[in-house]
């Protein structure tokens, strides 16, 4: 591995059970030298860890011949290169008192430590990221923020100008379809651009955290020239998992549907909910694969499959939570800006009951500037979250945290010996 944000592809860092011996035993990316054991740096080990007897549980009780600790050197990342981690290396004042076992300190070039990594260090390491390299990120994401608003605001004042302004009661049907179609209409090419602007951040900030993991700096000419080779793949990659979920719901829900039978469309509808949900927390790295290991979009798709078996649960509940976060933040940017917009400048109350707020340009333009401000902080958190889970089951299925150390300029990161 070379110091680029393209990690190389897994075929020399098995997963799921693949590896056929100890971290030691593995050769490395230097044409077969050892690759030093792992440190341990979380107690909750995946089931793909290397056969019990290489690496012992962090509460285990050490063995009668195991090495007596070093000096610790002043400075230094935390943990000194040359400890023995198989043996689980006992280190005095540890949580148990003198001569207990601890574990070592990961090392941390940059935004997060090199171990498998909590809730509150991934998201700590998006907004740190955001905060570090704020030079990089926040012209991406406001540039990107400001095209999708302008394009929305004047979309939504000239496709919604020419509808009725009555009341719901008082449209006829003919009216009350136009209103549906027009709509409908604004809100899928609302929704389109915002999926267009959310690959391109998507890509371009995907580089950044990925130089950012490693402590190294990123300019947007650089991300956007390591993204574009793979801007078409994560397009197609976007599209494709979109058409999946929409095909999903026709074979689902139509056939109800058409035969009038509205039993039978909900339920089609209540079992296509938790396939959406599935399917997206399935593939949610599948981007991060894409832009990282430079494959092709049927390999993100594996690779994102089989880097989320077994931790389902664990990563659709932090992006749950991101999303809740990301709703929070929008929900208190862009209220206020609305009521400014609505009451200040778009006709108060009179506006809203008769509709003609939804078109008039004061609330459209102070609601889209909002809008861009909520996205720009957001956007770079839920880009990082992805980008950071996927690193964390790379490095708890793989021990990408020593190819990292390597990339880094950590020498002897985790080895066995002296």
């Amino acid at each position: 591995m070379n110091d680029s944000p393209g990690w190389a592809t897994p075929g020399s860092s098995p997963s799921d059970g693949d590896r056929q011996g100890p971290p030691a035993d593995r050769p490395g990316d230097d044409g077969g030298a050892q690759q030093p054991a792992r440190p341990t740096g979380d107690p909750k080990w995946s089931a793909e860890q290397p056969p019990p007897g290489q690496w012992s549980s962090p509460g285990a009780t050490p063995p009668a011949d195991a090495p007596q600790p070093p000096a610790q050197p002043a400075g230094g990342w935390g943990a000194q290169p040359g400890t023995p981690y198989g043996g689980r290396q006992a280190y005095p004042g540890g949580p148990g008192g003198p001569g207990q076992w601890s574990r070592p300190a990961a090392a941390k070039p940059g935004v997060i430590p090199l171990r498998p990594l909590g809730l509150g260090e991934i998201l700590d390491g998006s907004v740190a990221t955001m905060r570090t390299h704020w030079r990089s990120v926040v012209p991406i994401t406001l540039v990107v923020a400001t095209v999708i608003q302008v394009i929305s605001v004047v979309v939504q004042k000239f496709m919604l100008s020419d509808l009725p302004l009555s009341s719901t009661e008082d449209m006829t049907a003919e009216e009350a379809i136009d209103t549906l179609g027009s709509s409908l209409a604004v809100s899928v090419v609302n929704q389109f651009i915002q999926v267009l602007g959310t690959i391109v951040v998507t890509a371009m900030l995907t580089m950044i955290f990925s130089r950012a993991i490693l402590g190294q700096h990123s300019s947007v000419s650089t991300a956007w020239r390591e993204a574009r080779p793979q801007l078409l793949r994560l397009i197609g990659l976007t599209l494709l998992l979109a058409l999946g979920i929409i095909l999903l719901g026709a074979v689902l829900v139509l056939p109800g549907a058409l035969a009038g039978n509205i039993g039978l469309a909900v339920v089609g509808f209540v079992a296509w909910l938790p396939l959406i949900i599935w399917l997206g927390i399935r593939f949610s790295l599948a981007s991060p694969a894409l832009m990282l290991e430079k494959s092709t979009v049927i390999k993100a798709f594996a690779r994102s499959s089989k880097l989320v078996r077994g931790s389902w649960w664990r990563i659709f509940g932090i992006t749950l939570l991101t999303g809740l976060i990301a709703f929070m933040v929008a929900l208190m940017v862009v209220a206020p800006f609305q009521m400014i917009g609505i009451f200040a400048v778009g006709g108060g109350m009179d506006a809203l009951e008769d509709g003609s707020a939804q078109t008039a340009w004061g609330p459209l333009i102070f609601s889209g500037i909002g809008l861009i401000i909520a996205q720009t902080i957001i956007m770079p958190i839920q880009s990082g979250v992805t980008v950071l889970l996927y690193v964390d089951q790379r490095i708890r299925r793989e021990g990408l945290d020593l190819e990292l150390a390597r990339a880094a300029g950590i020498e002897n990161y985790g080895t066995t010996g002296g």
